[in-house]
């Protein structure tokens, strides 16, 4: 973490919270960002007290300045002042009011048909770029689809994390600093290593991210959606103006929602499997993974009942063979 230069009465706390946090595996610079604006808040009017007129007066403060916008950042306001009480640290703070929430909607996301899969990976196996995404966007992409990483996941991926002979990825230090161990078969491992082959004999055989860009380094986030639009458009894909756009996400959306299905299809008990596919995604609550029965079908809508309340009660997936 790297100070803002935090003056009010509430600095030190400010800097140890933040610490905690991260060591807790959240990281974020909305979070720190937010804390500085309201130690500025505090300290500019000499508040020294963790009290209900110095969170609330804040809060408005903020909402007045940005009437309309995301309150998000209330939930670090209140997280913070949770910490200050329950660490002992001030056992009097004044939590945020439940009043003070922000709204939210998930986003419907964008559904892949399969002909559409078809023609993206028929277009990423031809892809032509000045980079290593023209030899990477297939095995990059492939795995979001196939295992249903997220962006940030295939990205973070190491060569040492990809085990071949033992047929198995493992994804370390994930979204909440959760690691994860996932089995792989022979169809992606085969394109897992005409993708290292390429990608060593470019740039050697040295320990070294996954994927990478054309210096040799981990590839750039932004990069990723690049490549994902230029394959879209190369394969004459169509985009509706005005709504929800395909992305990278997309493929990880669509390897939950197309399992969702294959089980209904199949006449499993899509409640009795979603515990499994939760601790495959590395989702921290079964919320998450609930969410995308909504995003299926209407015929599935007659599961969300029976799984609504399920407990997870199944092991995390990870490295206990």
């Amino acid at each position: 973490m790297k100070s803002r230069g935090y003056e009010s009465a509430f600095a030190e706390d400010i800097k140890a919270f933040l610490i905690f946090k991260e060591e807790m595996g959240f990281y974020g610079k909305s979070r720190e960002w937010s804390l500085w604006k309201f130690d500025t808040y505090c300290a500019e009017r000499g508040l020294v007290d963790f009290n209900r007129e110095s969170v609330e007066g804040w809060v408005i403060h903020q909402k007045e300045r940005n009437p309309g916008g995301c309150y998000s950042w209330m939930s670090y306001i209140r997280d913070f002042g949770r910490y200050l009480s329950l660490s002992g640290r001030c056992p009097d703070a004044y939590i945020l009011s439940g009043d003070f929430r922000a709204g939210f909607t998930r986003s419907q996301p964008f559904l892949l048909s399969s002909q559409m899969i078809d023609d993206f990976f028929e277009a990423a196996r031809e892809h032509k770029a000045q980079s290593p995404w023209q030899w990477q966007a297939r095995c990059f992409f492939g795995l979001m689809y196939s295992m249903g990483l997220r962006t940030c996941e295939a990205i973070r991926l190491n060569t040492c994390d990809v085990d071949m002979d033992s047929g198995h990825v493992d994804i370390l230090w994930s979204k909440g600093n959760r690691s994860r161990r996932l089995p792989i078969n022979d169809e992606v491992a085969a394109m897992l290593d005409e993708c290292s082959q390429k990608s060593s004999s470019e740039f050697g055989d040295s320990p070294r991210p996954f994927f990478i860009g054309a210096t040799g380094k981990r590839v750039w986030p932004a990069s990723t959606g690049i490549a994902f639009n230029r394959i879209w458009d190369s394969a004459g894909l169509p985009r509706q103006e005005g709504k929800k756009q395909p992305g990278p996400y997309s493929l990880r959306h669509h390897f939950a929602y197309a399992n969702i299905e294959k089980w209904a299809r199949e006449g499993k008990s899509v409640e009795a499997m979603m515990p499994y596919l939760a601790r495959y995604m590395g989702h921290a609550t079964f919320d998450s993974t609930y969410y995308y029965i909504h995003t299926s079908p209407d015929f599935l809508s007659g599961y969300a009942g029976n799984v609504k309340n399920l407990e997870m009660i199944l092991p995390e997936v990870g490295f206990d063979d």
